[in-house]
């Protein structure tokens, strides 16, 4: 990306966004929080955990702050401790998510705050999008459609899954990682496992950092997605996703307008 700016200074790269998990288990933190702040990092996404440090090293070279949460009571936390802004990760999101309706949950943040909302769940069409809008917040957070472009560094069955499912074969659970989330039911099958009887999980065993087993990994052997992918059909690049989530906001827009 760098070297890229460089040789482009009329026509730079847009924003982009670093994840970072901020569990106590992830001994790779701040060596990462570093080399955000190193590169300058225009946008990064904290979850599991609101660190001030972590804030106050990305403000420290204007970055912001964008943190997960799947309730009220974690958005308060976020934004006390530094956050710049809030993914309200609703019912239906893919990996890790909450069980609030996003009508309830928007609602409940815009009583208090006033900064940055974005909203995650299920949203892969761009009529979802507009609906996102119309409850509060500014932006729609979207990422298993993003997982099924040509683009994405994901295995290309995970991109063919993604097609062929539906939220019907989505199973939320703690099990692959200590936090609920969404997985697809397949690939907890082919990892041996019964998607109807998972033992359950030991969150004293979370484990986020650089190390672990050679069993099947959360995000790698077991996949994550949200209720939205039905509106997938198909593996594309993002231009042409882009375009079509334009297409269908539009669409959208117009038909309100009309009614």
């Amino acid at each position: 990306m760098d070297a890229y700016n460089q040789q482009n200074p009329d026509n730079p790269a847009a924003p982009y966004a670093v994840n970072q998990i901020v569990h106590g288990s992830n001994d790779r933190l701040m060596h990462d929080v570093k080399l955000c702040v190193k590169y300058k990092v225009p946008v990064v996404i904290t979850s599991l955990g609101a660190r001030p440090e972590v804030f106050e090293a990305i403000h420290s070279y204007g970055g912001i702050c964008l943190h997960d949460v799947i309730n009220n009571k974690f958005a308060h936390k976020a934004i006390e401790k530094g956050a710049d802004g809030l993914i309200c990760v609703a019912a239906g999101a893919g990996g890790h998510a909450g069980t609030l309706s996003p009508m309830a949950f928007i609602q409940e943040v815009r009583e208090w705050f006033n900064g940055p909302v974005l909203l995650s769940g299920a949203i892969a069409t761009g009529d979802g999008i507009l609906a996102a809008q119309a409850m509060g917040a500014d932006l729609a957070y979207m990422g298993s459609a993003f997982i099924a472009t040509s683009e994405a560094n994901a295995d290309p069955r995970y991109k063919q899954a993604l097609v062929d499912y539906a939220a019907s074969d989505i199973v939320y659970t703690n099990l692959f990682t200590g936090v609920h989330g969404n997985y697809l039911r397949p690939s907890i099958e082919a990892a041996g496992l019964d998607p109807d009887n998972l033992p359950p999980s030991d969150p004293s065993k979370m484990q986020f950092g650089s190390g672990g087993s050679n069993k099947s990994k959360a995000w790698k052997d077991i996949w994550g997605c949200g209720q939205g992918i039905n509106a997938i059909k198909e593996v594309q690049t993002t231009a042409e996703l882009v375009s079509r989530l334009k297409l269908e906001y539009n669409d959208a827009q117009k038909r309100i307008l009309a009614a």
